[in-house]
């Protein structure tokens, strides 16, 4: 589901350009075999700059390390993410190993992300939501004010940020009511 709401709307039933969003990206099966994989995964409490967050991540392919400004290489994407990773890069028109960084998070009730881009040295973003929804906020500058956007994302749905959504425009999670999962897959820029 779409809303906006804000001192400048973007009309309604229009999403920004450069987002596209699929409902049951994966099956309820598939669902239960990523996560019964993900929850073995040695998770880490996000850091960012002394500070440690609600959520706990790990990195593959490529890491942002927050502390030192800089991207660093990282394990491989394990064998059971490819797959994955070959269906969101048939949706992104992209060739499987463009995306060259896989990030899964373990969200805890509580947790969010606040607003931010991801980093420039990363180009698209692919995020599959498991097992509970969140609601994506997007918001960017306009005047005195910000045009935004939210995007309620079901379990098992995909969402892809391209273009100006990825670039123009900052994005969030709301705190989560209950525990959730995510992958994301980000190509680099050339």
């Amino acid at each position: 589901m779409i809303s906006q709401g804000s001192l400048f709307d973007t009309p309604a039933n229009a999403s920004p350009p450069g987002l596209a969003f699929r409902e049951e990206f994966v099956s309820p099966d598939e669902e239960s075999a990523l996560l019964a994989r993900v929850s073995e995964l040695p998770f880490k409490p996000f850091e960012f700059q002394g500070w440690t967050g609600k959520r706990e991540t790990i990195s593959f392919g490529w890491r942002y390390d927050f502390n030192q400004a800089r991207v660093e290489r990282a394990p491989p994407i394990p064998d059971f993410l490819l797959p994955l990773r070959e269906r969101a890069a048939q949706f992104a028109g992209l060739e499987p190993a463009a995306f060259e960084q896989g990030l899964v998070i373990r969200y805890e009730v509580g947790a969010g992300i606040g607003w931010h881009r991801d980093r420039p040295v990363f180009d698209q973003v692919f995020g599959l939501s498991l097992l509970s929804p969140c609601v994506l906020r997007f918001r960017r500058r306009r005047g005195a004010g910000f045009e935004r956007f939210s995007l309620e994302a079901p379990p098992r749905s995909a969402y892809l940020l391209s273009g100006e959504i990825r670039h123009d425009w900052e994005h969030g999670i709301s705190p989560l009511q209950v525990k959730r999962f995510s992958i994301t897959f980000r190509s680099r820029r050339a």
